[in-house]
């Protein structure tokens, strides 16, 4: 087993040890959970939480204790319930089947993607007992026939197969139109039902300080350049280039160092699904996207991806352990300002704004998917535990960053 491997296993195993407040918050959702299970309407309990703030690590917990219950003790209440682990995102479905090999309580089979099980469902014409749901923002909120998927809605389709509905949500990490949610778009369904919320704020994903972080997040929610805080690298390695290559150069070096360290992107470059090799050119720079991943080994476990750029699609839900961050030509900063602007014409992710038939205002459209692509930066910011290296396309905004890093007295 590699070191991503380790490191991704053990992010997720329910063994790890929890902190006092995830301790008792696997408690009341056992106690919710065991309380509706005799109930003839379905129940939902929603942990809401950014990036790193171990909503999955949460679940994973509560799943091994619910399948431990169900499959060994008889004077449970969970004892012979029917149960599921859902997640919509392939890599991280791929590690938590690892994760169940090995463990007496768990099948490989209890964790699946919520198309596969509403179908399942759907067939039979049967109901589960508790649908556990990571990642539910992304949660297909529309049809989608490429994948299978012929109703409105997986959290409703799930809803109505199930007792008790688990979920983690993230509403900075909402990337695609057919993965459309805001917070009031998923209360608009859970709040017909007996429903119960904990919000998690803590950071347990990064070393970095909570003032970079909060730098970070005004960067992608408030399209703004501000100074950098003095402890930008206090505990935590991060640095600006004005070089894509030198950036590629010191990841490939911490990548040799320690391990689990990529470059990542966000689109605005050439990107097709056609099996061939679509590259990234900035200057002497130049690499491949991520390929599509047939195997069963997640992206970042693969070595020969030091040589791709990762996408958001492959590194979302990931710990890498240092992260080479390109920003692509979508975000720009406007001359004479600390503002920066999103220009939608040069997303090429063809995937991400596919119309709905329940959007019609052009600037409520416009905001969405605005919205979406600095989600997707936002997604990227959070990957590295021990130090984050970024690069803009944009040469003002390139430039701007440049002295940023130099006026807070940084250096490498």
């Amino acid at each position: 087993m590699n070191q991503l491997t380790n490191a991704a296993t053990e992010k997720l195993s329910p063994f790890k040890e929890l902190t006092p407040e995830q301790e008792k918050l696997v408690s009341s959702i056992i106690k919710f959970t065991q309380s509706h299970l005799k109930e003839n309407f379905p129940a939902i309990y929603t942990i809401y939480g950014d990036a790193g703030t171990g909503k999955s690590v949460v679940l994973s917990n509560l799943f091994e204790r619910i399948q431990r219950a169900a499959r060994q003790d008889q004077e449970s209440p969970f004892f012979k319930t029917q149960n599921y682990f859902l997640v919509n995102h392939p890599e991280i479905l791929k590690v938590y089947r690892e994760i169940a090999g090995p463990i007496k309580e768990l099948y490989k089979k209890d964790f699946t993607r919520p198309t596969s099980l509403i179908n399942q469902l759907d067939k039979k014409h049967q109901t589960i007992d508790v649908a556990v749901i990571d990642e539910a923002h992304l949660l297909l909120s529309k049809a989608d026939h490429y994948n299978n998927f012929y109703h409105d809605n997986q959290l409703v389709e799930i809803i109505k197969h199930a007792k008790v509905v688990i979920l983690v949500f993230d509403q900075y990490q909402v990337l695609r139109m057919k993965s459309l949610w805001t917070p009031e778009r998923l209360e608009k369904i859970t709040h017909q039902y007996p429903h119960q919320e904990y919000h998690l704020h803590h950071q347990f994903r990064m070393t970095a300080s909570d003032s970079l972080i909060s730098w970070f997040n005004h960067f992608t929610d408030d399209y703004e350049l501000t100074p950098l805080p003095q402890d930008s690298r206090k505990n935590y390695d991060f640095r600006i280039y004005d070089d894509a290559e030198e950036m590629r150069q010191a990841i490939v070096q911490r990548n040799k160092e320690v391990g689990l360290s990529r470059i990542l992107s966000t689109s605005g470059y050439p990107s097709t699904l056609d099996g061939g090799k679509h590259y990234i050119n900035e200057g002497r720079f130049k690499l491949p996207w991520d390929q599509y991943n047939y195997t069963v080994t997640p992206w970042a476990e693969l070595p020969q991806t030091i040589n791709e750029v990762g996408s958001i699609y492959t590194c979302q839900g990931f710990d890498l352990n240092y992260t080479g961050i390109i920003i692509g030509p979508p975000i720009s900063q406007i001359s004479g300002t600390s503002k920066l602007q999103i220009n939608l014409d040069k997303y090429t992710d063809s995937e991400a704004f596919k119309k709905r038939d329940d959007l019609t205002d052009p600037k409520e459209i416009k905001a969405l998917e605005e919205r979406m692509i600095m989600n997707s930066l936002n997604v990227l910011f959070k990957r590295g535990v021990y130090g984050t290296y970024i690069y803009a396309h944009d040469p003002l905004l390139r430039s701007s960053l440049v002295q940023l890093f130099k006026n807070a007295g940084l250096n490498y």
